[in-house]
């Protein structure tokens, strides 16, 4: 009679198994491209960070160097072109509306030049495009010393 239990018990639960297995394998498939996906989110931000130190460091040591553009206050197309070749370095294609770059109150040495770089991050998987479509941004800012 015992016998004839544990086999009932066994035909009653067969595919329990693997609707658990099912679940389980969807939110480890969840949390590793989570992880993926926030990695990437941090490489993005610190290759625009990165990009934009670039800039300044161009325009620091070349601000008096930079002919007067439209604006009056210096080129900003070199420095523009320094900040994008950093940026596809890691992939990312910048454009010029993306990058702004400010003396002052000139391009000569004693100034004050900043670059801000910002880019929209779009997600890899468009399950997560809702929480991370984002604008990341950074600035940086130094004094022009030549």
């Amino acid at each position: 009679m015992t016998e004839w239990l544990a086999v009932r018990r066994l035909k009653d639960s067969e595919g329990s198994t693997l609707v658990e297995f099912g679940l389980v394998l969807l939110m480890l498939l969840i949390l590793i491209f989570g992880v993926v996906e926030m990695a990437r989110l941090v490489l993005v931000y610190t290759t625009v960070a990165n990009s934009a130190r670039a800039g300044a460091r161009y325009a620091i040591v070349h601000g008096g160097d930079l002919t007067s553009g439209a604006s009056g206050n210096g080129n900003d197309a070199n420095v523009k072109t320094v900040v994008k070749n950093f940026a596809s370095a890691g992939t990312l294609q910048l454009a010029d509306s993306n990058i702004t770059v400010t003396y002052s109150p000139s391009n000569t040495a004693g100034s004050t030049v900043t670059v801000k770089v910002v880019y929209t991050y779009s997600p890899m998987l468009s399950y997560f495009g809702s929480l991370l479509n984002v604008h990341l941004g950074s600035t940086s800012q130094g004094v022009i010393t030549f």
